[in-house]
């Protein structure tokens, strides 16, 4: 009768959210809000006006949005001096989501993670509860699991953005040779740097190209490319970006033809890719006797 009970208030509360949602989900019959009308041409000058519209945005559920916002505020205001130093602080943060390449913000990006961590107790109840129906537990040891599913919710979200944020980079760096030949044709060919770099936004489909993409967007609204070049260094922080970008800008600067200078930084992002390559072969030699199933395909490849 007890299990029965529990799982009736479970299956409950679920329909009820559910039924919730999708009320919240209608729209509106009665007249918006001054506020709600003034605020998107308020958002250049005013800091509350920009905050009400991004909350607005990212709250799609306007009922929950209204109900739990504050509190789940107050809670990502607690719980990141706590989780700051064990899962990066906003600097970190802020550079992982850059490099990722997504247009959440720091606070966007706490809300997520603290939404992993409160269906990760969840999940961590429930799996405690049906423990419990099973086998005589402890209540240390049940507060202790959901405990353990709580923050591994939160570790887990920032290790997805950690592990995303790498593998963009990696990509982008194997795609900066490949750039950087482009660039040389381009300019050997007669064309300028900037109508380089604006060929290869228009015609890759690559991260890197999508990058460079923003810098003849910066360009257009009336910032020098020097600039917008830094800027796209400082954001991404990738080194082997970061020194052709100074080679560029240095280059722009003192009058040295760009085609000669791109060359000698493709050979070096050649030559760095292949001791990187040969570093990695060396700390897996034991893994790379073991035979593979893609061995074959490999050795046809390679011939």
């Amino acid at each position: 009768m007890t299990t029965t009970a529990a799982w009736s208030i479970v299956c409950g509360l679920g329909l009820g959210i559910g039924l919730w949602t999708l009320a919240s989900l209608v729209p509106r019959l009665s007249r918006p809000r001054l506020v709600h009308r003034v605020a998107p041409y308020l958002v250049d000058v005013s800091e509350g006006a920009r905050s009400f519209v991004n909350r607005r945005s990212e709250n799609p559920l306007p009922v929950f949005g209204a109900i739990l916002g504050p509190l789940l505020d107050r809670m990502r205001a607690v719980l990141a001096p706590l989780l700051g130093p064990l899962l990066g602080g906003e600097a970190t943060i802020e550079l992982r989501m850059r490099q990722v390449g997504s247009p959440l913000t720091v606070e966007a990006f706490r809300s997520r993670q603290l939404a992993w961590g409160i269906g990760a107790t969840a999940v961590g109840v429930i799996v405690s509860f049906l423990l419990a129906q099973t086998r005589p537990v402890l209540i240390v040891v049940s507060v202790l699991l959901v405990v353990v599913f709580g923050v591994g919710g939160f570790i887990a979200s920032d290790r997805m953005l950690q592990r995303s944020a790498r593998r963009r980079v990696a990509r982008m760096n194997a795609e900066l040779p490949v750039v950087l030949e482009f660039l040389t044709l381009s300019l050997s060919a007669g064309e300028g740097i900037l109508d380089s770099i604006r060929r290869i936004a228009a015609t890759s489909r690559g991260e890197l190209a999508a990058e460079l993409g923003g810098v003849v967007a910066a360009v257009n609204t009336g910032s020098a490319l020097g600039d917008s070049l830094l800027r796209l260094a400082d954001a991404l922080r990738m080194p082997a970006l970061t020194r052709c970008i100074d080679q560029v800008v240095g280059a722009l600067e003192r009058g040295t033809p760009l085609a000669e200078v791109l060359r000698a930084q493709s050979q070096d992002t050649r030559e760095q890719a292949k001791r990187e390559l040969l570093e990695i072969a060396g700390k897996k030699e034991v893994a790379m006797m073991i035979p593979n199933t893609n061995a074959k395909r490999y050795l046809v490849c390679a011939g």
